[in-house]
């Protein structure tokens, strides 16, 4: 009898603490962007923060700048945990200066790579490896509705990426040198491009990023801008949409961070704590999206994929009675 109410009491106090860890932490939107890696980890940090914090969470679709500005301007959602920051640096600074935006961990540890790729038999065949290498072989890359010129993929609408290629496609000259500018429509459409050309052998040139699943599958080459990163051009040109005379330029390292709402940082609690420390490295990521890629897996399949096998990773993230009860959900 007595263990039996010890153990009762036991249980009344988890349910206490647990109880009072939700009300703390409360429900909490986050964002699920719309592009395998950030998917992912949304999925992650919500069985964690749901069964490790007690949260809420609730999952809202998102994209770089549609989700920044909804942050900044209406404080929602709570969270964007893969936030590519150098798209949105001038506002994000203002935010944080201001107290509104919270920069939390550095979600990507060795930063995300962008740039203009090019299939590396491609480059290899045809000692194609700079940009103006790309530029004066237009007839490598079919795909162009007028097919006397080269195709170059750009982002789908909505992806800052996507004004970012439109200047620099006009800065380097490829508007003139025989190229068209092609809009793949979808995220989908844009792996499918790229995929079909690697099947195919064929050409392809267009904006990518890393790391990604499809970069893991497909031998790809990263175009040398042959230019400095100048910071100015790119904050007062380069990002602009429709920007009259942009100059040569090139990516820097993607600085990719969790950012979330002052309300977040002050009812999280030990959450908070989680949000600054979890990150992983481009070989874990590509790993669990190669993996998603290959089982046509969705989101919160390969969330859990990660929390089962890469567990060395995650439970560095959280104290062990965090991972405790992570496990016990899984």
């Amino acid at each position: 009898m007595k263990k039996l109410f010890v153990s009762v009491a036991a249980t009344a106090l988890i349910g206490m603490a647990s109880s009072a860890m939700a009300e703390e932490c409360g429900t909490v939107t986050v964002a699920e962007m719309n592009w395998a890696s950030a998917g992912a980890i949304s999925q992650i940090d919500k069985i964690i923060l749901e069964n490790g914090y007690g949260c809420t969470v609730e999952l809202v679709s998102g994209d770089t700048m549609p989700t920044f500005t909804s942050m900044n301007e209406k404080g929602e959602p709570d969270m964007a945990p893969e936030l590519w920051i150098n798209a949105v640096r001038e506002p994000l600074d203002k935010a944080v200066a201001e107290g509104s935006l919270i920069i939390g961990g550095e979600i990507l540890n060795e930063g995300g790579v962008e740039g203009f790729w090019v299939p590396t038999y491609i480059a290899e065949e045809h000692d194609i490896y700079t940009v103006k290498d790309a530029l004066a072989h237009p007839e490598l890359f079919p795909g162009a509705e007028d097919e006397s010129k080269g195709a170059f993929f750009t982002c789908p609408a909505g992806w800052n990426c996507r004004i970012t290629t439109g200047n620099l496609f006009r800065a380097f000259g490829f508007d003139e040198g025989g190229f068209e500018l092609v809009d793949p429509g979808s995220a989908a459409g844009l792996d499918g491009a790229l995929a079909k050309a690697n099947e195919r052998k064929e050409g392809w040139l267009g904006y990518y990023w890393a790391p990604t699943a499809i970069l893991g599958k497909y031998d790809m080459t990263l175009l040398d801008f042959e230019v400095p990163h100048d910071k100015e051009e790119w904050d007062t040109c380069t990002v602009i949409e429709d920007c009259p005379e942009p100059k040569p330029n090139s990516w820097v390292k993607s600085e990719v961070f969790t950012v979330v709402t002052d309300d977040f940082a002050n009812k999280a609690g030990p959450a908070m704590e989680y949000i600054k420390g979890r990150t992983w490295d481009n070989r874990t990521a590509g790993k669990v999206l190669a993996w998603m890629t290959d089982n046509q897996a969705a989101n919160e399949d390969g969330a859990y994929y990660f929390l089962e096998n890469f567990e060395d990773v995650w439970t560095q993230w959280v104290s062990p009675e965090v991972a405790e009860k992570v496990k016990a959900a899984l």
